[in-house]
């Protein structure tokens, strides 16, 4: 068993055109001994935003702080704190912070799927 903060694993700091303002964080991956899934932190500093992509997995993404929005089938949609977004394996996605202050979400992909 594994308990530990979002915060403490080493982060990695995205800034692109693709992606801006993003750091992530391997919460709980292959290294931990999980087979099945990777479970990943990601804060967006205001204005940030993940790229715009699609990929062959589904994963999961529960928000925790802060205000954003999902780009989902064409157009954007907000999200919050206790939002929870299922994106099936094909559908083009995006993530953008909302507002000021961070946003903050956790993401699950399958094994196979990058971990960050």
């Amino acid at each position: 068993m594994k308990v530990i903060a979002t915060t403490a694993p080493q982060a990695v700091h995205f800034d692109s055109d693709a992606a801006k303002g993003v750091t992530g964080r391997v919460v709980i991956g292959q290294a931990d001994g999980a087979a099945n899934f990777c479970m990943r932190r990601f804060d967006l500093a205001a204005g940030g935003f993940t790229p715009r992509h699609s990929h062959a997995w589904e994963h999961e993404i529960f928000f925790h702080a802060g205000q954003g929005e999902v780009f989902r089938e064409g157009r954007w949609e907000a999200v919050g704190p206790g939002d929870a977004v299922f994106v099936p394996g094909g559908e083009e996605h995006q993530i953008r912070n909302a507002a000021a202050a961070p946003l903050t979400f956790v993401c699950l992909v399958p094994s196979g799927a990058p971990e960050i």
